[in-house]
């Protein structure tokens, strides 16, 4: 009894010892930690990071997270999209920037990240303590996306938010090719099934993202001719996010005298004015001498940080070596400033892998094998100061068509090593050399000038001592082109413009001379010093680029000289010289087409001594003047030059036959012979030209009236009809022109309008001075270069629309680079072109009347169609 008594105590005590032993083996167990949410990402096996020490990348499961330290909230950054790749590179440009930086910046708000569109849009009065406050709440940055916070850095210093959508979405202000108007209407569809992230790169202050983005296109020039219908497109887009110093570049306000790239425009608000003043800034480089003593004392210094343009390892080996010549040209201009090395070209790096063409970072010189004759050099700028953050010169492969074209019919009376069907190559890298220079002013931030070369004397360009000094033109910045003043037998005559014009070399001293301890106000008053000292002076006179209204015949691209007319005439007496060698000069042309198309390019030529002659008939010179300085802001061309003009289109084209060589046309194709092409074209805008004399008449104390119009066009026009001759074919054609277009003007509807509250609205331009798709062919104002490929089918589409009508859809949303055009003056209280035509339809018809009976029997068939046409449209009238 005892044991079984005491015999379950040792078993109690045994259960207890175990149950002991279990709880202190639970007590030393370690506790698992648990992953935190950045852990569980950035260690994930899948998940590719990117490290620097701006932002951090990484990039798991298709997503992309950016690692942003909170000390960049509130920093200043720009965002952009370059074309890496494309599978058409006729609607995307390799290397090219579609759109304008984004500057944006990031805030937070609880858990919330927004990105936000800077507002730099006005300054302040800093001495004036309230006026901060005041521009905090009337000039807020608007936000513009938002991204939540996916989780924080284990020390907390930093946020990771997904950013997978900006970059893989359909972002307009990134995207590559997007929905737009202008010459080519483009509806691009989005298909985000076709759209992934690709490589990722992290640096000191900024990043690089690669996504693939996939559309389905259509395009239409115009909305009317259909090029592509819903054809698949992908596109390869880096996009930078570029971290913007703290210290900003000192601004150098813009001076209407001289033309350069400019800010969007701004406006300063202080009650030191009684309104707010508007400026802008111009655009440059940041160039300031490494050693500011040794630049005070005269010496060539380097500067800090010089412009490095990164050349294409893509191009052409022969094209290689003109590309670094044409670029380091500007070296010249910024040595007479007392910088040394400031431009500099290197090759595209083989060993460097961070090195990245299409990163902000580098200015890239490309190029694109693209059937485009064209170049261009586009920038981007920090908005707050104008500094030139990057630049790209786009070269595209048949721009050596276009040399070939220039250098055959402006120079090959003179130059026998160009008539062929080849440059050589000496020639080409002449030519290409003054592209790449000219392209390389605009990445400096130089706008075209085409004013420049009508300050030089026609005679003078067959000089060899003055050509040799001056070459064609003071400024590479005008569309002065080659030498076809130049005659045959001219020896030792430059026909090429200068390596720098004067121009060139005042606007870069203007730009980029440093100017130490001077405050804005000071600086300005120095720099506006320096331009009116040229003030008056023909070489250093900045005419802006006509693009919507066409008033200034001394402005206009492809001219020489200062006088139209004697340049025209040396001109054609080339043409014609060209034009019966032809078939000699061009040879290896079995089936003709090369000779063709070299034909209907003089005949372009021929055009466009005819139009620059034609811009005086009724022409207004513009210039950008300061009071107290020498010219006036607006002067009619005089009289007697607008009347000699006149006559001298009319005469040529009455006398245009000369272009039908027969020996040559008849190995062409089936085609309309150029005469009377040129005469229908040229003959049409000619006689349009009364709404020019009506304004310029307006503005002139000596005026070319309508009436002096009239009388000419009566007396030339139907010169035959008054001496009783028969009418030659290309007189017909005028006749037929003449009264076709008074038809039209009569038996137009008046409008009654309200004319104070009538807008000078550009897109409804005096189509008289807006450019017709001849001329935007002609004077290279299309960067598409389609207009010239469909210019048959424009013109029909201008003929039913009106003139101007494709330049008007172009304005709208092609030319938006801040060349501060030049609007149309609205004419409408002025314009009494109905009764002017009235007078002249009824002295015409007179005319033809009291002709009939003695004309033959052709000519008497064509004065009755006239008199039918006049009497349908004064019967019209008189029933209104």
């Amino acid at each position: 009894m005892v044991m079984l008594f005491v015999l379950p105590c040792p078993e109690l005590t045994f259960a207890s010892a175990k149950k002991k032993k279990k709880a202190t083996t639970e007590v030393k167990k370690e506790p698992v930690k648990r992953q935190s949410k950045y852990d569980k990402l950035v260690k994930n096996k899948l998940c590719v990071t990117a490290r620097g020490n701006f932002v951090t990348l990484h990039k798991v499961d298709g997503k992309l997270y950016f690692e942003i330290p909170a000390k960049y909230l509130n920093r200043e950054m720009l965002l952009a999209s370059t074309i890496s790749e494309a599978s058409d590179n006729n609607l995307c440009a390799i290397g090219y920037k579609p759109k304008p930086p984004m500057h944006i910046k990031f805030t937070k708000t609880d858990s919330t990240i927004f990105m936000r569109e800077v507002n730099v849009t006005a300054t302040c009065n800093e001495n004036e303590g309230h006026m901060k406050t005041v521009m905090e709440r009337s000039f807020m940055d608007p936000i513009i996306n938002s991204f939540k916070i996916y989780c924080y850095t284990n020390d907390s210093s930093a946020f990771l938010v997904d950013m997978t959508s900006l970059f893989t979405g359909n972002v307009e202000k990134l995207a590559p090719i997007a929905n737009s108007g202008g010459t080519v209407e483009i509806t691009a569809a989005f298909n985000s099934s076709g759209s992934i992230l690709d490589d990722i790169k992290a640096f000191d202050d900024n990043v690089t993202v690669k996504s693939y983005l996939s559309y389905s296109v259509t395009a239409k020039m115009l909305g009317i001719l259909l090029l592509k219908r819903n054809e698949p497109l992908t596109v390869k887009a880096t996009r930078t996010l570029l971290l913007l110093p703290e210290e900003k570049m000192h601004p150098r306000v813009s001076d209407s005298r001289v033309g350069v790239f400019l800010t969007n425009a701004k406006q300063h608000i202080s009650t030191d004015q009684d309104k707010i003043q508007a400026y802008t800034l111009a655009t440059r480089w940041k160039l300031e001498p490494k050693d500011m003593e040794a630049y005070k004392r005269g010496e060539l210094v380097e500067p800090v940080k010089p412009i490095v343009y990164y050349l294409d390892d893509a191009f052409p080996e022969a094209w290689k070596e003109p590309m670094r010549r044409g670029t380091l040209r500007w070296n010249k201009a910024f040595e007479k400033i007392g910088f040394k090395n400031a431009v500099q070209v290197l090759d595209f790096p083989k060993d460097d892998p961070n090195f990245d063409p299409d990163n902000l970072k580098y200015s890239c010189i490309r190029y694109v094998p693209a059937a485009i004759s064209n170049a261009m050099g586009p920038s981007w700028t920090d908005p707050r100061t104008g500094e030139i953050i990057n630049a790209s010169v786009i070269i595209f492969n048949d721009v050596a068509k276009l040399v070939n074209q220039w250098r055959f019919l402006q120079t090959s009376q003179v130059d026998e090593s160009v008539r062929g069907k080849k440059l050589p190559d000496n020639v080409l890298a002449e030519s290409l050399e003054y592209i790449i220079a000219h392209e390389i002013g605009h990445t400096l931030g130089l706008m075209h000038n085409m004013a420049a070369s009508a300050a030089y004397p026609v005679d003078s360009l067959r000089s060899a001592t003055f050509t040799r000094k001056y070459g064609t033109t003071p400024s590479i910045m005008d569309y002065a082109r080659f030498n076809y003043v130049a005659q045959p037998g001219d020896k030792g005559v430059k026909l090429t413009p200068p390596d720098l014009g004067v121009y060139d070399e005042y606007v870069i001293k203007w730009l980029y001379t440093p100017l130490p301890g001077l405050s804005p106000k000071e600086e300005a008053a120095v720099l506006e010093s320096w331009i009116d000292e040229k003030a008056g002076d023909p070489l250093y006179r900045y005419g802006k680029q006509q693009v919507i209204e066409r008033y200034d015949p001394s402005a206009i691209e492809e001219d020489l000289g200062n006088d139209p007319i004697k340049a025209g005439e040396y001109g054609i007496r080339n043409l014609k010289y060209i034009l019966l060698h032809l078939n000699e000069w061009i040879q290896d042309d079995a089936d003709g087409a090369y000779k063709e198309q070299m034909y209907n390019e003089l005949g372009n030529q021929y055009y466009r001594y005819l139009r620059n002659v034609m811009y005086n008939v009724g022409g207004i010179y513009l210039s950008e003047v300061k009071a107290g300085t020498p010219g006036k802001t607006y002067q009619s061309v005089p009289r007697e030059v607008q009347r000699k003009s006149f006559l001298w289109v009319l005469n040529q084209l009455k006398n245009s036959d000369w272009l039908h060589n027969e020996t040559l046309t008849d190995q062409f194709s089936l085609r309309v012979a150029l005469p009377p092409i040129v005469r229908y074209y040229t003959g049409t805008e000619l006689l349009g030209c009364y709404k020019n004399v009506m304004l310029s008449a307006h503005v002139s104390k000596n005026p070319y009236t309508m009436k002096d119009y009239f009388d000419d066009m009566y007396t030339q026009v139907w010169e035959s009809a008054i001496k009783n001759r028969k009418p030659t074919e290309g007189e017909k054609i005028l006749q037929r022109l003449s009264i076709d277009q008074s038809a039209d003007v009569i038996t137009k509807k008046s409008k009654l309008v309200k004319v104070l509250t009538d807008e000078d609205v550009p897109a409804v331009g005096n189509e008289a001075y807006m450019p017709s798709v001849d001329e935007i062919v002609t004077y290279g104002l299309d960067e598409s270069g389609l207009v010239s490929v469909f210019r048959d089918e424009l013109r029909e589409i201008e003929r039913e629309r009106g003139r101007g009508f494709v330049a008007k859809q172009m304005a709208l949303n092609s030319f938006k680079y801040g060349y501060g055009w030049q609007y149309r003056v609205n004419t409408r209280t002025i314009d009494d072109s109905k009764t002017r035509f009235h007078a002249y339809a009824i002295r015409v018809k007179n005319l033809l009347n009291s002709k009939l009976s003695s004309a033959d029997t052709e000519t008497k068939a064509h004065y009755q169609a006239m008199l039918y046409t006049l009497d349908e449209a004064l019967k019209a009238l008189n029933e209104k």
